[in-house]
């Protein structure tokens, strides 16, 4: 037997353009091997279904944004954990474009496989972990209150600065870390 001419990265990769193209609603089997020129019938001795190819972007992406954003609350520096998402945005604007411009629900829907569905709960818990230990660093405890804290100034104020010029696919310009530093010390001071 010899080797395929496509791989699982040919494919992720064409559905990854066309997701950045035109959202992930627009991947779909006939388009993903269309683009490559590849038969159908190859997609799916790779994939089980076009909900595990999108499945697997999202979890692709949400990773390597976090392994970032995951190390500066390790070092437990906040500051950076929130001024990662402009600088990723800018380093991967369509990577950024997918994960911050679609809510995962875009991404995760159908019937996974058994393994994709671990990496999602998994990558969740990585994230709610850092929130939880920025929290007890930051405000001195893990109640309600200091985790909202944590998830406005970590996730939201940073996904907000950049959402207006990720759909200008523009990168994010310098004064949007100097807002978001000044949101971050407003907050914790």
């Amino acid at each position: 037997m010899g080797k395929a001419y496509f791989d699982n990265g040919d494919f992720l990769a064409a559905a990854r353009t066309l997701a950045a193209e035109r959202g992930p609603a627009a991947v779909t089997v006939d388009a993903v091997a269309a683009r490559l020129k590849a038969p159908k019938g190859s997609f799916y001795h790779r994939f089980e279904s076009r909900d595990a190819l999108l499945g697997a972007i999202w979890v692709q992406t949400v990773l390597a944004y976090q392994e970032g954003f995951i190390a500066a609350i390790e070092a437990q520096d906040g500051l950076a954990a929130a001024l990662h998402t402009p600088a990723w945005s800018r380093r991967h604007l369509d990577d950024a474009r997918l994960l911050l411009l679609y809510s995962r629900h875009d991404f995760v829907q159908g019937d996974w496989p058994v393994s994709l569905k671990k990496d999602v709960r998994d990558q969740a818990a990585r994230f709610e972990a850092c929130l939880r230990d920025f929290a007890r660093q930051a405000f001195g405890r893990v109640g309600p209150a200091q985790l909202r804290r944590a998830t406005f100034v970590l996730a939201e104020v940073p996904v907000a600065a950049v959402r207006g010029h990720l759909e200008r696919r523009e990168p994010p310009p310098p004064l949007v870390d100097e807002l978001i530093t000044q949101t971050f010390h407003a907050i914790v001071g």
